[in-house]
């Protein structure tokens, strides 16, 4: 009973056996392990039946611990009966390739790099374009606002993949930096976080009249994101009020998951928290910005 009860897995309580059956029936036990009388003068050599109640209906439960009371049982054996063991298995934790600092680093910095591609590109391009005229000329066209940031966000967005694929060329070739992961999952990640910064920058573009006051909100918005979404140290090793405030920022999903895929192997569905927050993101920023993109308001 000592192995049993030294186990993490087990919570033993000793008892009559027809009590125990009853709590076992009620639901407050698990498992009833019935030993013979003589349980304890057994003869070497000799057999004892061990009766265990259980309910069958627990398959999880059984799958659990069936083999941590077969090995407690094998134990007793051995020692009773004064048996080594004929093998003894030792586990060697070999990691073919210890993480560096540069392999945590490299995902978030492409992750700000996609950030403020996307939120300057898009911004100072809806400045850009009402200081020339061109929102203007285009308030007159049946363009729907919606219409207008999806096609400039397909464009920033073909913009920015080559040249994050060009600063991952550059790390895997110089830095031998391996994502090992999948690069579809990877790009698909990346994709996701540049349509909403794009949609971030899109709103920042429709409240800043100049391109100074452009800058400035970009700023707001881009820094506390750099200090805060684990970019270039874990977000665990900040301070513990400020933890739930940066993991649900924009850049800490992306990043998150672009670390995840290229220096853990990870899923598209072993990363379906940050993806979901990903998401979450996309429609408050999408929302937001096809909501202060009003064709008169923003071409004057």
């Amino acid at each position: 009973m000592q192995l049993l009860t030294e186990s993490p897995l087990f919570d033993v309580t000793t008892g009559e056996a027809e009590l125990l059956r009853a709590e076992l029936v009620a639901g407050d036990q698990t498992m009833v392990l019935e030993l013979p009388a003589d349980f304890g003068d057994l003869a070497s050599g000799s057999t004892a039946e061990i009766n265990v109640v259980v309910d069958a209906a627990q398959v999880a439960q059984l799958g659990l611990i069936m083999p941590v009371l077969d090995q407690t049982l094998l134990s007793i054996e051995r020692e009773f009966r004064g048996i080594e063991p004929m093998f003894s298995i030792v586990i060697e934790d070999v990691q073919a390739r210890s993480q560096r600092y540069i392999d945590f680093l490299l995902p978030g910095l492409m992750a700000l790099t996609l950030m403020n591609l996307s939120i300057a590109g898009s911004g100072f391009n809806i400045v850009e374009y009402r200081r020339k005229g061109i929102l203007k000329r285009l308030f007159v066209t049946p363009i729907e606002p919606g219409d207008f940031i999806a096609s400039i966000a397909m464009a920033r967005m073909l913009i920015v993949l080559v040249q994050v694929s060009v600063l991952i060329l550059f790390a895997v070739l110089l830095l031998d930096i391996r994502i090992i992961g999948s690069f579809l999952a990877f790009y698909f990640v990346i994709m996701l976080g540049t349509v909403v910064f794009l949609c971030q920058g899109f709103g920042l573009g429709s409240l800043a009249k100049t391109q100074e006051s452009i800058g400035a909100l970009g700023n707001i918005v881009i820094m506390p994101q750099i200090f805060l979404s684990g970019i270039f140290y874990p977000i665990d090793s900040m301070p513990e009020w400020i933890q739930p405030v940066a993991q649900l920022l924009p850049l800490s999903f992306v990043s998150t998951g672009m670390r995840e895929i290229a220096n853990a192997g990870a899923t598209l569905m072993e990363i379906a928290p940050s993806l979901l927050g990903i998401g979450v993101w996309f429609v408050i920023s999408f929302l937001a910005a096809t909501k202060l993109f009003v064709w008169k308001e923003v071409a004057n």
